[in-house]
């Protein structure tokens, strides 16, 4: 098992000691998510948490992950660094995917880009991107993503992109990991089908087993279930020896862990030591008794 640690909306002149202490901890990578910004007016639900708020974003210090997880990157040697997850859709295709590929390139292939089609039609209003197709636009985009991070001349004609063979440099000296955020089936089928892997959200316990079962299934249907795989998970299980051995079982590769409510609309005050004896207590307590 892996351990991802996260914690990013807070103070952001804490980002880049905790991804050092993490690293010195024994954590294996650091998850930066993505918020765009905030609307003043919305009814817009949010499915990850218990009453469908999103009160808990409102003024909560999020850094653009494009320009945070290199500055992580300069400061430590091992940890790897994910999106978690970057809402693809409402992005334009190639300017994300020379974002994509300048991180990868400047952390010398330590990062796993995490991405989604974000469940709210503000982002998409807001960033003048259709809400309609925005599934069909995300696949597309999963495409052109790969096809530029080769590093060759790649042109594509879609049905919502077309794009004339283009060329970015650099690109990484290893393939690009995509992993594909989501509980819908369609965000499952996705993970089997163009990702490489699949992030949990959170939510329902009870759903997590069964939407690792559909994943084996897609997997067999489509014929990669010999391919490797990651499932980056969010669950309580993750807390305690006995659990992640649980979540082992059910073929969790990466348990993501953070150690205060981020759905809280309360302003964090934990003090930057407060954090570092949470995820070293961590460290010690689980990751050192798993391994």
């Amino acid at each position: 098992m892996r351990f991802t640690y996260t914690e990013t909306m807070c103070e952001p002149s804490f980002l880049l000691p905790l991804a050092q202490e993490a690293e010195a901890a024994g954590y294996d990578g650091y998850a930066v998510p993505d918020s765009i910004c905030y609307p003043q007016e919305s009814d817009s639900k949010y499915p990850y948490n218990a009453d469908g708020s999103r009160e808990f974003l409102d003024g909560k210090p999020i850094l653009d992950p494009f320009t945070l997880i290199p500055a992580m990157a300069a400061v430590t040697t091992k940890l790897v660094l994910s999106t978690f997850v970057v809402k693809l859709p409402v992005r334009g295709c190639v300017l994300v995917a020379k974002q994509a590929a300048s991180v990868a390139v400047l952390s010398q292939n330590r990062f796993k880009f995490g991405v989604g089609v974000s469940p709210w039609p503000d982002d998409y209003r807001i960033l003048g991107v259709p809400w309609e197709k925005r599934g069909k636009r995300m696949d597309e985009m999963i495409d052109i993503v790969r096809g530029l991070c080769t590093g060759e001349f790649f042109g594509y004609d879609g049905e919502v992109h077309q794009l004339e063979p283009v060329k970015i440099s650099p690109v990484p000296t290893k393939p690009l990991p995509i992993l594909v955020g989501g509980h819908a089936e369609p965000a499952l089928r996705r993970a089997v089908t163009r990702g490489d892997g699949w992030m949990h959200a959170g939510g329902d316990p009870q759903q997590l087993a069964k939407m690792i079962a559909r994943i084996q299934e897609l997997r067999v249907e489509h014929g990669k279930d010999k391919d490797p795989f990651e499932i980056h998970v969010i669950s309580m299980d993750g807390f305690s020896v006995d659990g992640v051995r649980r979540l082992e079982d059910l073929g969790v590769t990466d348990v993501i862990v953070g150690f205060r409510n981020a759905y809280s609309n309360d302003k964090d005050v934990q003090s930057l030591d407060e954090k570092i004896g949470a995820l070293r207590s961590f460290a010690d307590n689980v990751i050192a008794k798993t391994r």
